[in-house]
């Protein structure tokens, strides 16, 4: 493999090759015939971003490069460029590069960027990929030794604190380096991004009223803010202000620091961060105080108040502050944990039994105790971050949902379907994402939300040493969840059926290998991985025309799309067929105010049909559109533009039925409005009809996964593709929408690649193969294997329902 990342002067073939030539950023894209294989550019990296792995085991980074000497008439714009790297060239930059090194860059191509209205850089960016892309690095000297050592004996002989200056949110200017003060209005637990970092987001405002997104992306969890809260009060150092969907926006750069601060006035000023060498002055306890009076006064979110287990109820979303007695994995994509906050719950709560073995604490605890101990099932990117929580930790779970029953999950054993007994009991998932501000922070034991729930912990008539009850009969009913194994370590009996006809002999994983393409075959295999592993990520949104497919945006960015159309107050005159009007969206809790949104309704719709068939809204949020598509058939959301009535940017959904979203292809669609009118002998409308009334090219959710196969002889990776609905027995559609379906997903993948079960334990199974061919990236052809006719069956189920 060729060198990719060089550092000048570290060795031969080191040096930037003398017959490279180097040309300007603000020339680049000049001439559109330039040859540019024998030119170089040269700049400082001043922002680089995350590797973000694609399909295929490949990678992308993108960077920003900035010409520090460039020629005095050249604006900021043009001496600045986004640079994008790909595959290998992409994993070694994001290794052996950091920001403020000094690259040149040759082997490049040139591209339209198609971010230049947002990022205001170049409007062309550098692409490098291929054995010819090759970046040259230096890096500035470090220190003289003399020098560092006399500095470092002034400096030990006047210990003098540093001097900040802060900017309000009202004075920020694009480009600047500030540090700053505000009060947190809305935030998101630290995820992980695309890349190797976790991100922290927040939304602050100060006594300007300004209110401004931050962004802090970092690797280590312990150097995000530790917000708990809506109402605290943040400290940000070293953070760039930026220019991102017609807003200003506050991202870290190299050096930042976050303090934290409770919001409540009177509150203790010790600021929550991992740091050991902050600076508080008394400038800056009096700012934080400043701001607590001020938000005390203003009509701010109020903090969301935590709900302790004896209040929850079935089917609500809410906040637990808790300690974890104990965790164990139920599989790859979900973690159980144990909690308990001193009350019990009304309601009887779903017993979820695993291996003592795998279980990260006390596997078992006494009558009275268990009566108060919550079963906690976190899943997908939360997983990750349950792993690193330890017994004894006090958390606060953010946007926990109760539900009453099992409703399908595997395990149920026939006595409990016939019964009918679980709908009683009272299940918690935190489900994945980070819509609402879904995930889990462990709190300092010095928090005033611990020390009230350790009183109330310590109010309770002291236990008697753990014991192991023995089950009953009774409580074995409750089981929900069960090991994949069953007692006598047999493997569990699942498998797949073929429904082809085609007659044809089963073959080995090495004899399909030599086979040529374009037939289909038979195998006896079993899973030994897949991809993703995130089971959210398997959805995809697929075209029929353009046969293109796409990831499914996540709730960050159509909030983003969102607010960047509900922030354009223009007129929007509606078509003449609509009759326009205002509605009232529901709060997200009944106290909540109500803010009316300009809707438009079709005339004929409303004398012929049920007048919530069809809504047009107009200047709405995403949460908003979300609350009111529960109360109308089918709302569209609109934009104004030219002053006339235009649907979103195509990146966000069309339409909103229920929990149910449907988008368009950007390319194939001619967006237009036209009434949309159902068919003779059709009562209500669906997605297809209002599609076509409003040009848009529906596109279809679709399952894409990679399942690594295995037999005696050889390993292969196959697609799980157009007959992934019938192999998992789940459409794609529901899985987008509805728990119980992704509960079924998780649950087949769990059977199928049990998690730590070695080969023996895993099932076989009968498949039908299509081998045909593809081209890759580079125009190469390449073998493909795709799975068809085929679909997954579990005799435990089988006997359930018979």
């Amino acid at each position: 493999m060729p060198q990719r990342v060089m550092f000048e002067g570290a060795g031969p073939g080191a040096q930037v090759p003398a017959h490279l030539t180097r040309v300007p950023i603000s020339l680049i894209g000049a001439d559109a015939d330039a040859d540019y294989s024998d030119k170089t550019v040269k700049g400082k990296v001043v922002r680089k971003g995350p590797l973000v792995s694609l399909a295929f085991d490949n990678n992308l980074l993108k960077t920003v490069i900035q010409e520090e000497d460039s020629q005095p008439n050249a604006s900021s714009q043009n001496t600045s460029i986004n640079v994008v790297l790909f595959g290998a060239l992409a994993q070694d930059f994001n290794q052996a590069v950091n920001q403020g090194d000094v690259v040149v860059a040759a082997g490049f191509t040139v591209g339209r960027s198609p971010t230049v209205q947002k990022d205001k850089l170049h409007p062309f960016n550098l692409l490098m990929r291929g054995d010819h892309a090759c970046v040259y690095v230096s890096r500035p000297s470090p220190p003289d030794p003399g020098f560092a050592a006399a500095d470092k004996t002034s400096s030990a002989e006047v210990t003098k604190a540093p001097k900040y200056s802060y900017s309000g949110l009202g004075e920020l200017k694009v480009g600047s380096v500030v540090n700053t003060y505000g009060v947190v209005v809305f935030f998101k637990q630290p995820f992980k991004s695309r890349g190797t970092d976790f991100c922290s987001t927040l939304k602050i405002t100060d006594q300007s009223n300004q209110k401004i997104c931050c962004s802090v992306f970092g690797a280590k969890l312990k150097d995000h803010p530790k917000v708990f809260q809506v109402g605290d009060i943040v400290r940000l150092h070293r953070f760039k202000v930026q220019f991102f969907n017609n807003s200003m926006t506050l991202v870290n750069t190299y050096g930042f620091s976050v303090l934290a601060f409770d919001g409540a006035e009177g509150a203790s000023l010790e600021p929550r961060t991992s740091s050991r060498s902050f600076h508080m002055d008394p400038e800056g306890r009096r700012t934080v105080e400043e701001l607590r009076s001020w938000a005390a006064g203003r009509a701010l979110p109020p903090p969301a108040p935590t709900t302790p287990l004896s209040a929850a109820q079935p089917k609500t979303y809410f906040d637990l502050t808790c300690q974890l007695l104990a965790k164990a994995p139920i599989d790859s994509t979900c973690t159980l944990l144990r909690v308990w906050d001193g009350t019990r719950c009304a309601h009887p709560l779903l017993k979820v039994i695993v291996e003592p073995n795998v279980t990260e604490g006390p596997s078992s605890f006494s009558r009275s105790r268990e009566s108060l101990i919550a079963n906690i099932l976190v899943y997908d990117n939360h997983v990750e971050l349950a792993e690193r929580l330890k017994p004894g930790d006090f958390l606060r779970i953010y946007n926990l949902r109760a539900i009453a029953g099992p409703s399908k999950v595997p395990g149920l054993t026939c006595s409990q379907q016939a019964g009918g007994a679980e709908l009683q009991h009272l299940a918690f998932h935190l489900h994945g994402g980070t819509a609402y501000g879904r995930g889990i922070r462990v709190l300092p034991e010095t928090s005033a939300d611990v020390q009230d729930m350790k009183r109330a912990m310590d109010s309770l008539p002291q236990e008697e040493e753990l014991v192991c009850p023995e089950l009953k009969d009774s409580e074995l009913l409750e089981v929900w969840i069960t090991p994949p194994e069953s007692l006598d370590a047999e493997p569990m009996d699942c498998r797949t059926e073929r429904s082809c006809g085609h007659d044809t002999q089963p073959v080995t994983l090495s004899e399909l290998k030599q086979s040529s393409p374009g037939r289909f075959h038979h195998v006896r295999v079993q899973l030994s991985s897949y991809e993703p592993h995130r089971l959210h990520q398997a959805l995809k949104l697929y075209c029929s025309k353009c046969t293109s497919m796409q990831d499914v945006p996540d709730d960050k960015l159509l909030a983003g799309l969102f607010s960047e159309a509900s922030g354009d107050p223009g007129p929007c005159r509606p078509p003449p067929w609509a009759l326009s009007g205002r509605v009232a969206v529901p709060g997200e809790s009944p106290a909540s105010p109500r803010r009316a949104l300009g809707v438009h309704l079709s005339t004929q719709l409303l004398t012929e049909a049920d007048p919530k068939e069809l809504l047009f809204l107009a200047g709405s949020t995403l949460e908003e559109t979300c609350r009111l598509a529960a109360g109308y058939h089918n709302v569209v959301p609109v934009r104004s533009s030219g002053g006339h009535m235009a649907l979103l940017d195509l990146s966000a959904p069309f339409l909103f039925r229920g929990r149910k979203r449907y988008f368009g292809c950007k390319r194939c669609s001619n967006a237009a409005f036209r009434e949309p009118l159902c068919a003779e002998g059709v009562e209500s409308m669906d997605e297809k009809v209002l599609a076509e009334a409003l040009g848009v090219q529906l596109l279809q959710s679709v399952l894409l996964m990679k399942l690594q196969l295995q037999d005696d002889t050889d390993t292969l990776p196959a697609f799980l593709w157009r007959d992934a609905e019938s192999f998992l027995g789940v459409s794609a559609e529901d899985a987008a929408a509805n728990q119980e379906a992704q509960n079924s997903i998780r649950a087949t993948m769990s059977s199928l690649c049990p998690a730590g079960g070695s080969a023996g334990e895993r099932p076989w199974m009968d498949l039908c193969l299509a081998a045909y061919r593809s081209e890759d990236e580079e125009g190469r052809n390449q073998t493909c294997y795709q799975i068809c006719c085929s679909s997954f069956t579990n005799p435990e189920r089988s006997k359930v329902t018979g």
